[in-house]
């Protein structure tokens, strides 16, 4: 390994930049083997979960062994061709699942403000007669 490939692989990365890959848009008909022989490419891979119900399927999730790995892979296929196909890798965001958990939390608080306000302006009819 020379000494700038060295330095590259301990640059800073970006914050967004994790191990586990989102794919989107893959051919319906790609098997397993077909993925661990494209992905593989970049480096070593834990798991590879790929969709298989009507909603996800064209999905998949790719999770490397090294952060850097997975970094690689997404800067080289980005769009990459495969099967008539643009491929479309992200890098999962759990932050996004935590959010729609939030939301359940969020809106009872939200319940809870609505009566409080309701029992205040109640209080305060009550008052002015």
């Amino acid at each position: 390994m020379s000494l700038t490939q060295k330095s590259n692989r301990t640059a800073q990365l970006a914050s967004n930049v994790n191990r586990i890959l989102l794919i989107k848009n893959l051919p319906f008909k790609i098997t397993s083997e077909e993925m661990y022989d494209l992905f593989g490419k970049y480096g070593a891979i834990r798991q590879i979960r790929m969709g298989n119900i009507p909603k996800t399927k064209g999905t998949a999730f790719v999770v490397y062994e090294d952060i850097n790995d997975a970094k690689e892979a997404c800067d080289h296929l980005q769009g990459f061709n495969v099967m008539g196909r643009y491929l479309v890798v992200l890098y999962f965001q759990t932050s996004h699942r935590s959010k729609r958990s939030d939301l359940s939390k969020e809106e009872e608080r939200v319940e809870n403000l609505r009566k409080q306000y309701q029992s205040m302006s109640r209080d305060e009819e009550y008052d002015l007669n």
